[in-house]
């Protein structure tokens, strides 16, 4: 009788996982579902018309393709456009380095610091996460009016001579910068925040007791165990800002000596009609931000964030 029972126990134990697994695969549906026609036809079709070829048919219309095989696009755009990508990287690069120096201390202060004061930091963490509720173009537009010639700022810099009477700020690189910087600084704060405010503070307590100094115990301790957070915020800046093409515009913060991919993404796409090389721009972007993440984490050794 218990050799029975338990022989015929073994199948429907057997038939639990199966029946539970069956069950997850059915919630996930609606997900891949999603993703399959949000993420994967969009981008299968931005592949596909990355090697279009202008129409026999078009007569020299603009915005007529067929679908072929030239992978030469390839080749024009990063001739064509090679300057380009070097800047928006290097844009990037730079806005994620100023954003991760302002950032630290004030995700610091607030995490650590206002702990003690949970309701000065609950609005301290608002204030941070107060632009996210003004628009994007807003906010540049603000900024791109502080920034202008007769604005306040440039009038004060004239005033003390520390700019000369036919200097500029909208319109050169150091604008554009600053924008992403500033519009970007959200997403490098928050993760180095959540890192930081759990972080255990017998830990820094303890390198006190060691005598350690104040400067040793925070690159010893502090920054290595809030490493997660900045590679997050790092990485939340610096892809976001690589596509940017709304601070390097002209009609914002940026001239003609100032374009990113983006830009360039754009008047291929919206006014020049050159689909195949506003596509083929758009995957060599894709690829490259995918390449320099991974190194990136791949260095930091933070692999389990990818």
């Amino acid at each position: 009788m218990a050799f029975g029972a338990f022989a015929t126990a073994g199948p429907a134990t057997e038939a639990a996982p199966r029946k539970r697994s069956r069950i997850a695969l059915f919630l996930l549906l609606p997900g891949i579902a999603y993703l399959a026609l949000f993420f994967l036809v969009p981008l299968v079709s931005l592949i596909l018309t990355s090697f279009q070829t202008p129409s026999e048919l078009a007569f020299g219309e603009p915005g007529m393709y067929d679908y072929a095989f030239k992978w030469e696009n390839y080749t024009a755009v990063l001739g064509q456009y090679g300057e380009h990508i070097f800047r928006s990287f290097f844009y990037a690069l730079l806005a994620t380095i100023f954003a991760l120096l302002f950032s630290y201390p004030l995700a610091y202060f607030i995490g650590v610091k206002l702990r003690r004061f949970p309701l000065v930091q609950a609005l301290a963490l608002t204030l941070v996460i107060a632009p996210f509720f003004i628009s994007f173009l807003l906010r540049t537009l603000a900024w791109k009016q502080i920034l202008s010639d007769d604005g306040i700022l440039v009038s004060a810099l004239q005033g003390l001579s520390i700019m000369g009477p036919d200097a500029h700020i909208t319109g050169e690189p150091i604008a554009v910068i600053f924008g992403l910087t500033y519009n970007f600084i959200p997403f490098m704060t928050l993760p180095i925040y959540t890192s930081l405010e759990k972080l255990d503070l017998r830990y820094v307590e303890a390198g006190g007791d060691l005598y350690a100094s104040p400067a040793r115990t925070f690159f010893s301790v502090t920054l290595p165990l809030s490493a997660p957070g900045v590679v997050s915020g790092m990485l939340l800046t610096f892809i976001p800002a690589s596509g940017d093409y709304i601070n390097a515009s002209r009609d914002f913060l940026g001239s003609t000596k100032t374009p990113m991919i983006g830009n360039v993404i754009e008047n291929n796409f919206l006014v020049q009609q050159n689909y195949p090389a506003a596509a083929a721009l758009s995957i060599v972007l894709m690829a490259a931000i995918l390449i320099l993440v991974g190194i990136y984490v791949k260095k930091s050794g933070t692999e389990d964030l990818i």
